[in-house]
């Protein structure tokens, strides 16, 4: 039988056995794909394509976040039941924007599976910096499986809390051996971090639009981060803060300037590409309004948000009125960059992990927070606490798909939208049901508690 690159862990079998010698939509032959340096560097552009694709780094991991940890601060008001099942905390296990997610996440993982089995083919002097891209690939999908799947790290039991099945040899054909469990949140970190560690040593600082090892760093910073491994975490944001500094990144004079931009803005660390020609950005789809292009504004921007920001503070205006109700600019125009990590976030994380461990790596806690402040108009402080760190946290990264994860981490709570419930950061309807399609397809997967009934 003549094998195929699939580029998605698709696991449902025809009935009639003559179909597994078809071709699988989108795939690649095998020998023509991975037999030179030219092939294997295009097929790793193929895993760039995927996690750029609306249902990840496009906007809808952002977007997700948002309506998770909404918080009664931002509403959904659009059409669509599956970004609602999530405002409502009433996730149904066929959701398909879930689904869409999930499956190509694991289209990603598969292309640099791929990648990485056939580095012996690509020129010596490249090799590294292709191994690198794809373990940053590889790496980073892991992450954001599992912090919308699984249990977060903070809830303790990691090495019994199930995490997302780790696969990592290319699936180019569908046979038992496809029927992959779930590893347990300890061990899918532990890959992450492999994953994220040697690509950071591989990566350059510049690599054009590709990743570069101060992205890699500052993604090292979030997984820290959620671990709740402070030291690590402020030592990986210090890298980013550094390393994309020497290379000019940042912060914009103004906040605003940091979004709605063609291309990079000063202060983007990592962001995916988006113009007339090619991509998408669901942020903007669902947040902004039809006279800029957008669907009839899905997600407004409640009251009680604004109870978070001091009076002065330049975000503010950010905030406008359109259709009736409040939006954020921040995903105002058509065509333009999803921001995934920014520089500031990588100050609020130093400061943040200083501040927990009594250290001044980089810069004082307080020297950090005063220089986000700066640029959005408000008085410098005297002294600091974590929750006042944590607050400005809060609104620096409002509505970037953040909030959530910072719930997680520090053990808070998610107010209900329509009633007087809250949400501990350890619910089981804070993260999604694994998609029923793959459990109807993989007997090996266990479901999400909160889902089994």
């Amino acid at each position: 039988m003549k094998k195929y690159i699939i580029i998605g862990l698709v696991l449902l079998f025809s009935g009639c056995a003559d179909q597994l010698d078809l071709a699988p939509q989108q795939s690649v032959d095998q020998d023509l794909a991975l037999s030179t340096d030219a092939n294997v560097k295009r097929v790793l552009q193929g895993a760039y394509s995927e996690i750029r694709s609306t249902s990840l780094y496009g906007g809808s991991l952002l977007l997700y976040a948002e309506m998770l940890g909404a918080n009664r601060e931002v509403r959904w008001e659009g059409t669509f039941n599956q970004p609602r099942e999530m405002f409502n905390k009433n996730i149904l296990v066929n959701n398909s924007f879930v689904q869409g997610s999930w499956s190509d996440a694991y289209k990603a993982i598969n292309v640099a599976n791929n990648v990485l089995a056939s580095l012996e083919v690509v020129d010596s002097e490249d090799q590294e910096r292709v191994e690198g891209e794809a373990l940053f690939i590889r790496g980073s999908m892991f992450f954001e499986l599992v912090k919308f799947f699984a249990l977060p790290y903070s809830a303790g039991s990691v090495d019994s809390n199930l995490g997302v099945p780790l696969v990592l040899t290319p699936t180019r054909q569908i046979d038992e051996d496809s029927y992959v469990a779930r590893n347990t949140v300890a061990e899918v970190y532990a890959q992450i971090i492999s994953d994220l560690e040697k690509a950071e040593v591989q990566l350059p600082a510049v690599n054009g639009f590709l990743a570069r090892n101060y992205v890699v760093a500052a993604q090292l910073s979030r997984v820290f981060l959620q671990m709740g491994d402070y030291e690590k975490a402020r030592d990986a944001a210090d890298r980013a803060i550094s390393i994309s500094s020497a290379n000019g990144k940042i912060l914009t004079l103004n906040y605003l300037d940091a979004f709605n931009t063609d291309g990079d803005s000063p202060e983007d660390l990592f962001s995916i590409q988006v113009n007339t020609q090619d991509g998408g950005n669901d942020m903007f789809l669902y947040y902004s309004l039809p006279e800029y292009g957008a669907r009839g504004g899905d997600v407004s921007i409640q009251a009680s948000h604004f109870d978070y920001y001091e009076a002065g503070d330049a975000r503010l205006d950010q905030f406008f009125e359109g259709a009736g109700e409040q939006r954020t600019a921040k995903w105002r125009d058509q065509y333009k960059n999803v921001k995934v990590i920014r520089l500031a976030e990588m100050y609020l994380t130093r400061a943040e992990a200083n501040f927990r461990l009594g250290t001044s790596v980089g810069a004082a806690p307080l020297a950090d927070l005063n220089r986000i402040r700066q640029r959005v108009d408000l008085p410098a402080l005297g002294s600091i606490s974590l929750e006042v760190i944590l607050a400005e946290r809060k609104v620096e990264l409002a509505h970037e798909g953040q909030y959530l994860h910072d719930v997680k981490r520090t053990g808070g709570l998610i107010l209900d939208n329509s009633s007087s419930e809250t949400y501990n950061f350890d619910d089981g309807r804070l993260i999604f049901p694994i998609p029923q399609r793959e459990m109807d397809a993989n007997p090996s997967l266990v479901q999400n508690s909160a889902y089994t009934n």
